[in-house]
């Protein structure tokens, strides 16, 4: 707590799923709300949380993103009031965008990922992305890139001694 009485937000986890920069190519990104219950709430603020296996389901007859695969660990003071770690949730979006994810999801190759979790005043939001997936040489020139963007900084550095 700072000293007016509000929550620092330097001290709330931002989740990211690291693994989607390497093997996606981002195409759109778009900010949707979580349906959660307070044991998830709670795990999530003490950021044990993980994004890396998850993706975004759209319900084939109704305007609804489900979020699968995203692990929440179990509230350790929730005991039998806690909560599944691997239970589908659902997503809050307006129907416009919901619209629009279907439409990319329908084109060959485009799917849902969850890039990143994070709050926003005091609700959860997840930012999710429009992929496209990289084949290997893509992969690799993304390393080839940073590597030489590192050695770049490194002269830079050692210059400026």
């Amino acid at each position: 707590m700072t000293q007016n009485g509000k929550k620092d937000p330097s001290r709330t986890p931002t989740i990211t799923n690291r693994k989607a920069e390497h093997l996606y190519f981002i195409e759109d990104r778009f900010e949707t709300g979580v349906m959660l219950i307070g044991s998830e709430i709670k795990s999530i603020r003490e950021g044990k949380c993980s994004l890396n296996d998850a993706w975004v389901d759209i319900a084939e007859d109704k305007n609804e993103l489900w979020l699968v695969g995203a692990h929440i660990d179990e509230y350790f003071f929730a005991k039998r009031f806690g909560h599944e770690p691997l239970r589908r949730r659902k997503l809050l979006a307006h129907v416009s965008e919901i619209q629009k994810m279907r439409k990319a999801k329908e084109i060959k190759g485009l799917t849902l990922i969850p890039l990143k979790l994070y709050f926003k005043n005091r609700f959860v939001k997840i930012e999710v992305g429009i992929c496209r997936g990289k084949d290997q040489r893509d992969k690799r020139a993304d390393l080839i890139a940073r590597d030489e963007k590192m050695a770049i900084a490194r002269i830079v550095k050692a210059a400026k001694r």
